[in-house]
């Protein structure tokens, strides 16, 4: 045990002093704030107002077309249709929709054309679209004899109200509050894996190719390295997250109360529209409020901590034997990918499946199986997940931790003496068995 002890100091702070570890560690939550701020800035910034040329030979349309901060519709249905393309193709105007005039419905509808230099996106030809068919629809309906305030108002606008059994409001979106909730945990879990994961692979691989291994395993065995490079790197990383987590929240304290610049693409919406919606809210925010307490927290925090550390170690067992493995960075990528699938799966899985159905047969399969259970379970939680199956799965992965562990350590005790050969699968099976 003293050994290991050893070799988690030597790998924690051999990690700690390393420069670039040291650079990224203080340099990151800095850029992830500048970022942020960056992003509110550029929402500040009005888009240019682009031009647009109507030619209305039948003289309906013309009024339906409002314009705004973004749009400015100009009438140049007096106008040369020839001469306004011309002006078109100088970029004089952003561009050219022209509206013909005739009964005939289908030569309507084929006649109208949107002339451009540019691609228009597709909410713009959208919205005239609309307007279009609007101002037609009104017609038709006049045409007929029918009453179109009548029509307006014996159109129906039905807002279910959602309850639970006991009587108590429901509320709408909270379904995906809850899995932003436990995605934010999975990914967070998914993100340290790869970060330190690799980062335990380009140890071992740096210790084999320096031949420095070959001194230290002649005092330690190749279990006790192996883990407590799994051990060192992990308390290094964690030390690091909560370095990013207190500099990010102070810079963004700073920037947001100090300087009053405002982070996010919000920060570019209008100070009337902001009120709009905090008036429409203040309603259903303390429900909202009381819905998230009612949340499992403690179940969350806790098995947050038990899938951290059995999703790492996990995970971490795999790139270590990798490391041992291979001689460089280059061969491992055949061996990467079949370990980084199943963390992309739950991903997918905890996205599409879970936030439909929590409670269904794929989510609760996906959940207990080892490599997915992680990011998939966290993301189970908040919707009320029955503690034995919690347990289940954290027996299952602990119980497959082992396992992992027991056969990495059989590849990384033959690997890491094995130089000049790119191993195949066939042959990490072998070394399995010696």
């Amino acid at each position: 045990m003293s050994k290991l002890s050893l070799i988690i100091k030597r790998e924690f702070i051999s990690k700690v002093r390393n420069k670039s570890f040291i650079v990224m560690t203080f340099l990151s939550p800095l850029l992830f704030v500048g970022i942020a701020v960056f992003v509110g800035y550029l929402s500040t910034m009005k888009a240019d107002l682009k031009t647009i040329a109507v030619h209305d030979q039948s003289g309906k349309f013309f009024s339906e077309f409002k314009s705004d901060e973004e749009y400015k519709y100009v009438d140049f249905s007096e106008v040369n249709l020839q001469v306004l393309k011309d002006s078109i193709v100088s970029e004089a105007y952003e561009g050219l929709l022209v509206i013909p005039k005739t009964d005939d419905k289908i030569a309507f509808q084929k006649g109208i054309q949107y002339v451009s230099n540019d691609s228009p996106s597709v909410m713009f030809i959208s919205k005239i679209e609309e307007t279009i068919n609007h101002k037609l629809t009104q017609e038709n309906f006049q045409k007929a004899g029918l009453d179109t305030l009548a029509i307006k108002n014996a159109k129906s606008d039905i807002a279910i109200q959602l309850s639970k059994a006991s009587g108590e409001a429901a509320l709408k979106g909270l379904n995906e509050i809850k899995i932003g909730i436990g995605g934010a945990f999975g990914y967070l879990i998914m993100m340290f894996i790869v970060i330190y994961g690799n980062m335990v692979m380009r140890s071992v691989i740096e210790e084999k190719v320096s031949r420095i291994i070959e001194v230290i395993i002649s005092s330690v065995k190749p279990f006790q390295l192996m883990m407590g490079k799994i051990i060192g790197t992990s308390l290094a990383g964690i030390l690091q997250f909560l370095i990013w987590a207190l500099l990010g929240l102070t810079a963004m304290f700073i920037f947001s109360t100090v300087f009053g610049i405002q982070m996010g693409a919000t920060s570019g919406m209008e100070d009337e529209a902001m009120k709009a919606a905090q008036s429409e809210m203040s309603g259903s925010i303390q429900m909202y409020i009381a819905e998230l307490w009612n949340l499992p927290i403690a179940t969350l925090l806790i098995s947050f901590i038990f899938y951290f550390i059995g999703g790492y170690f996990l995970y971490s067992s795999f790139y270590a034997s990798i490391g041992a493995a291979v001689d460089n960075e280059t061969d491992s990528q055949q061996f990467l990918l079949p370990i980084i699938m199943p963390l992309i799966l739950g991903v997918y899985i905890g996205f599409f499946t879970v936030m439909n159905d929590p409670h269904g047969t794929v989510a609760t399969v996906f959940s207990m199986i080892p490599l997915t259970s992680p990011i998939v379970m966290m993301m189970r939680i908040p919707f009320g997940v029955p503690l034995w199956q919690i347990a289940l799965s954290l027996i299952i992965l602990f119980g497959t931790f082992i396992l992992v562990v027991w056969f990495a350590a059989k590849i990384y005790r033959v690997g890491i003496l094995m130089y000049g050969k790119k191993p195949t699968w066939k042959e990490l099976y072998k070394w399995s068995k010696y």
